[in-house]
């Protein structure tokens, strides 16, 4: 099949004398999958238990006809308004208690269970109906859960917490100590006193919070699993997935992918920040690490603006096919947009879609054509993997206790900060993962830790034993401070991390507002630092930087701890970008690191995929001019397959060239 191709498809929005149009021009773009039925729920059924599937029998027999797998969405997204009319009960509510009403999308309370059984039983019709369909080749379970209703807080949820409550702790006792519920007199009798932190008149309990976030992801992953069980019942073998969103707080991805049979992403990169690059970067390694390597799809992008940003800029010439062919580089067997055909109404109407406004005379679909060309003429990417030799640590659990209230600093940001320690490997070159703290981290020669400020005693004891092992291990500040109740760890700062790292912590200095200080010393890499400082009191650990200002002048800033056969490192500050780059530049030397490709240009991300479909080499220039990239042994153009080997490639900005051939060992990452 290759690289799967195509958008979200919503006939239901045309008149069906459209429909032939779109399949013509589809089969001329080369589209090769589409998903449809996200919001079909109100056409399909427009009053309760009345079902019409006929115009959408008409959909599918067309699509299969044109030879256009279709990716089946179970159409639970948007529940139509005769349900909310019927049981106002499902919809949600906020802390404040305030409900939000119908009249856009995703207006239930997750826990509902009268929303669940109304879902269900949409999907057994659909189940039903379709299993044996020619056209059905994946099923797409609602469509991104918690965009909108991240969390619920009505008297439902309330009486689904408690009784995740009950199975998590068992006893009111052990909720009280995990809830450290002695402070501020919250000590509480019976779970039936429990309520989900609503509006306050101070900072809630943090514990408290912490497991609302947590029991708000599992809200969600119900409604996703009771589907899915309909699903693997009435069409077993037929994968099943849902589309996850970049750096979306409310779904721990490493939770979800297990019960995924291929992760999913949309993704829409702005065209306004030049260097979003990166963040893609990230976040499309963190999807491909998800499912230990496994391929995954990229489910939505936008062919060019989107409509919900406050300005909303188009995808200049050229960055469509860029940022479509780094997806792939790094890992995605499917390229998706939404959608198919831009809509004449509703809320995105001025969103793109690969068939503009415009019609077939246009940039735009010129350019989706010719992707879908390019994706056609090389089959053998579909089911390659990438192998990376360092990995980045993310932690859903760490991310939604670090970003609490009445922290030391409210500046602490998990996503700002995955990002800095990402840039200096991504512009190095060199392939990584990311990946949760309970995964096997032995075959990395390096291991980047990212303030991992909630780590438990196991995975702590996971990150000894993997330096003492021989790994090189990078540290940053606020890390191993808290429990999963977000406890301090007895005995100080940092934690179960003291001996690893060879110190402890003795007070927290976080910088004010724009305020930094300056890092260096004798054979130190130096430069600035801002956002946070800790005064570290080494035990057995070498001092490589200090403060050369500011009060903690001359205290430690950095340090390397040998310990077993490996090496520690902990930064105890924020460092800047290029002092950020500098450090992890000596500690990839010292774990024997390279990039991808030596020599690259700047701006240039350099990948490798390989399999049984062959060995890929990808290059993609993310700068605005020209550049030539030397190649370590001659590489054949896979979309010129009849072109001659070569040793050197123009390209041009914003260009992409895919080659075969033996290549290099390695992974992805990009030049900088």
């Amino acid at each position: 099949m290759g690289i799967r191709f195509g958008g979200d498809y919503n006939p239901e929005q045309w008149p069906e004398e459209v429909w032939a149009q779109d399949l013509e021009l589809m089969t001329a773009a080369h589209v090769t999958m589409v998903t449809a039925g996200i919001f079909s729920w109100a056409k399909v059924e427009p009053r309760p238990g009345e079902w019409d599937f006929g115009w959408f029998d008409r959909v599918l027999d067309g699509l299969a006809g044109a030879g256009i797998e279709v990716c089946l969405a179970t159409m639970t997204a948007s529940p139509p308004p005769w349900l909310s009319r019927a049981h106002p009960e499902i919809l949600p509510e906020g802390p404040d208690g305030q409900r939000r009403w119908p009249g856009a999308r995703q207006h239930f309370c997750p826990s509902s269970p009268v929303f669940r059984a109304h879902a269900v039983r949409l999907v057994e019709q659909l189940a039903t109906r379709y299993a044996d369909h020619p056209a059905l080749a994946m099923w797409h379970v609602g469509n991104e859960y918690g965009c909108h209703t991240r969390q619920c807080f009505c008297e439902v949820s309330a009486q689904d917490f408690r009784r995740w409550l009950r199975e998590r702790y068992g006893t009111v006792a052990a909720l009280n100590d995990a809830w450290s519920t002695s402070f501020w007199s919250q000590a509480y009798g019976d779970f039936a006193e429990v309520l989900p932190p609503r509006t306050a008149p101070t900072f809630a309990n943090p514990a408290q919070q912490l497991d609302y976030l947590r029991f708000g992801d599992q809200a969600l992953k119900d409604c996703y699993l009771a589907e899915r069980a309909v699903l693997d019942r009435l069409t077993p073998g037929v994968p099943v997935t849902t589309n996850l969103m970049p750096q979306h707080k409310p779904v721990d991805a490493f939770g979800w992918a297990p019960s995924m049979d291929v992760v999913a992403l949309d993704f829409y990169q702005d065209p306004y920040v030049p260097d979003d690059h990166v963040r893609a970067g990230y976040v499309f390694d963190l999807m491909r690490s998800a499912r230990g390597g496994q391929p995954w799809l990229l489910l939505e992008q936008a062919a060019g603006a989107v409509n919900w940003r406050p300005r909303n800029g188009p995808k200049p010439p050229g960055a469509m096919r860029l940022w479509s062919w780094q997806a792939v580089a790094q890992g995605a067997d499917a390229v998706l947009f939404f959608q198919w055909r831009q809509s004449r109404g509703g809320a995105e109407k001025f969103h793109s879609a690969m068939l503009p406004h415009g019609g077939t005379d246009t940039r735009i679909f010129r350019e989706v054509c010719e992707l879908g060309r390019e994706l056609a003429a090389v089959p053998g990417i579909e089911g390659t993997r990438s192998r990376a030799s360092v990995a980045l640590l993310a932690d859903w659990q760490s991310w939604w206790a670090l970003e609490l209230d009445s922290r030391p600093s409210a500046a602490l940001d998990h996503s700002h900060s995955a990002l800095a320690h990402y840039r200096p490997l991504f512009e190095a070159g060199v392939a990584c993962d990311v990946v949760p703290p309970d995964r096997d981290l032995s075959p990395y020669p390096m291991v980047v830790v990212p303030n991992l400020y909630l780590l438990t005693a196991d995975h702590a004891a996971r990150l000894a034993a993997y330096v003492r092992g021989g790994g090189h291990l990078v540290v940053s500040f606020f890390s191993g401070i808290v429990d999963a109740c977000d406890r301090v760890h007895p005995g100080g700062y940092p934690g179960p991390l003291r001996e690893l790292l060879g110190l402890r912590v003795a007070e927290f200095w976080p910088l004010a507002e724009g305020a930094s200080v300056a890092v260096g010393g004798e054979g130190a890499h130096g430069g600035r630092a801002d956002l946070w400082t800790e005064e570290i009191v080494p035990a057995g650990a070498e001092v490589v930087a200090r403060f050369l200002d500011g009060e903690l002048a001359g205290r430690p800033a950095v340090t390397r701890h040998d310990y077993g056969r490996g090496t520690a490192w902990y930064l105890g500050t924020r460092l800047e970008p290029a002092l950020l780059r500098a450090l992890l530049d000596d500690v990839r030397a010292a774990a024997g690191v390279a990039p991808v490709l030596p020599g690259l240009p700047a701006g240039v991300q350099a990948t490798v995929r390989e399999g049984a479909g062959g060995r890929y080499v990808f290059l993609l220039n993310h700068g605005c001019r020209a550049v030539e990239v030397p190649l370590p042994e001659p590489l054949r153009d896979a979309l010129a397959p009849r072109a001659a080997a070569v040793t050197r490639v123009e390209l041009a900005a914003r260009g992409v060239a895919v080659l075969t051939g033996p290549g290099p060992e390695g992974g992805g990452g990009a030049a900088g």
